[in-house]
């Protein structure tokens, strides 16, 4: 999932530290969410969107996938 954490973070200047400690979760959390190596849980994409004051689409979109749904298998009207 890809985000805009890091942005919106350093717009205020405020550190990692600082942002976790207004989430309540640890700098490593934060850092990861950054990151992309972890995706928050949903409460915590909520809190996210609460203290930046911006909805959750805002700062958070899926990672797209080039590939596309699969094709549906036509076998059973061959």
């Amino acid at each position: 999932m890809q985000n805009r954490l890091r942005v919106l973070r350093a717009e205020r200047e405020w550190s990692q530290a600082e942002l976790a400690t207004r989430l309540h979760v640890s700098r490593q959390t934060v850092n990861a969410i950054e990151t992309g190596k972890y995706d928050p849980s949903l409460p915590l994409a909520f809190s996210i969107a609460r203290l930046f004051q911006q909805p959750i689409e805002a700062i958070f979109e899926a990672a797209i996938d080039d590939s596309g749904p699969d094709e549906p298998s036509d076998q059973h009207n061959r």
